[in-house]
């Protein structure tokens, strides 16, 4: 599948056109089904913790319980994410993207709605812990979760840069509204090519192979 910028009825233009996007020099990824291939069933895990179709996003609800019923579902979520970090793997393209963006001098970091352990570690799971400093990593008790833009934030202040310096890249709805709502860039990442928020994405591409190859296509090594 080309990779390919988004517009109305999500016709492809040329990709000249977002070739800034390309040439920015802050980087922020999401972690599950973005740098790693998906492996979350989140309908399972909703029934796990005795969601019904009615509650909102999952942390929004264990933030709606008791204190001692929240306690026991969040330790039940976290068996549960480490659980899904020992099944997975990077995603096909991961590392020679992050690779190509620390050559060039990028800025590269996660936002994350799981915790920060978790999330380190995913990445020594799946071979990618050394392309990211650890105060890189945001996780959900490091800022607001997605889709609040507070994590952004935070690492653009860390690495002295602004929202139009940066992309957000990611294959979920809240990846997509995090980065409009900091002012960033935004890629989808959807392997499926059904690009569902085409109204969120600027660009939208299959594999981060794709990415990669299109990085590459304006910053030759």
């Amino acid at each position: 599948m080309p990779i390919a910028a988004l517009v109305e009825n999500r016709y492809p233009v040329t990709m000249t056109a977002h070739h800034h996007i390309f040439s920015r020099r802050c980087w922020i990824f999401d972690l599950d089904g973005t740098l790693t291939l998906p492996v979350h069933d989140f309908d399972a895990i909703r029934a796990v913790l005795g969601m019904t179709e009615a509650d909102p996003d999952i942390l929004l609800f264990l933030a709606s319980l008791p204190a001692d019923e929240a306690a026991a579902k969040h330790a039940r979520l976290i068996e549960i994410e480490y659980e899904l970090a020992a099944r997975t793997a990077a995603a096909p393209g991961a590392g020679r993207l992050l690779a190509q963006l620390l050559r060039r001098g990028s800025q590269i970091g996660i936002l994350t709605r799981n915790t920060r352990e978790i999330a380190l570690h995913t990445l020594d799971m799946i071979g990618l812990k050394e392309f990211f400093a650890p105060e890189s990593v945001l996780g959900r008790d490091e800022a607001a979760p997605k889709p609040h833009p507070e994590g952004i934030a935070i690492l653009l202040d860390a690495w002295g840069g602004s929202p139009d310096e940066a992309v957000m890249v990611g294959d979920y709805l809240f990846d997509l509204q995090v980065g409009r709502a900091a002012g960033t860039a935004t890629i989808h990442v959807d392997r499926s090519g059904a690009f569902r928020w085409p109204e969120l994405a600027d660009v939208a591409v299959g594999t981060l192979e794709e990415l990669a190859e299109e990085t590459s296509r304006w910053h030759p090594e």
